[in-house]
């Protein structure tokens, strides 16, 4: 009984530090990058930026994605990210799209959802409100880098980079 008494402080050293190591390893292994997330869950990782800063993922399966700022990007036209893009992830889909918009044309249209019906077809389709737009899945394999240079918010309309949209 002695000895324990002695050893005490040491056994509770011991398991504490052993608790934490737990609790650090399985708080890493879970950390997932967005990119990471998002091929987990059937979607291209170059849906997003590589500049995304955090990213929040509830159980609801509300997705939301923090950029240091808005941003242009290039696919297939150009994307505007806003510094919060938000959307419901599923499986194969992003649904009610938040703060992405593509142009087309000359106008802005914002992206409403996002799916991937069929990986093997290579094809992803955009609802971009008006209508639907397929566009080939290998536009979106790697993050695509994402320029704020030039893009500012002002009253409510994107300038500097692009036209305003009245």
């Amino acid at each position: 009984m002695a000895f324990l008494q002695n050893q005490f402080p040491l056994v509770l050293l011991l398991l504490l530090f052993f608790f934490f190591f737990l609790l650090c390893f399985s708080q890493c292994e879970g950390a997932k990058s967005i990119h990471d997330l998002l091929k987990s869950k059937g979607l291209p990782a170059g849906l997003l930026p590589k500049e995304v800063k955090s990213y929040n993922f509830s159980d609801t399966g509300l997705l939301e994605v923090f950029l240091d700022g808005p941003c242009l990007t290039k696919f297939d036209t150009m994307a505007f990210y806003d510094s919060v893009v938000k959307a419901n992830l599923t499986y194969g889909s992003l649904a009610g799209v938040e703060g992405l918009s593509q142009q087309e044309l000359f106008v802005w249209l914002p992206v409403k959802g996002i799916m991937v019906d069929n990986p093997s077809s290579g094809l992803i389709l955009f609802d971009i409100g008006l209508a639907h737009k397929q566009l080939s899945l290998s536009l979106f394999e790697d993050p695509p880098h994402c320029k704020s240079d030039g893009v500012l918010k002002k009253n409510g309309r994107k300038e500097k980079g692009f036209e305003d949209q009245r």
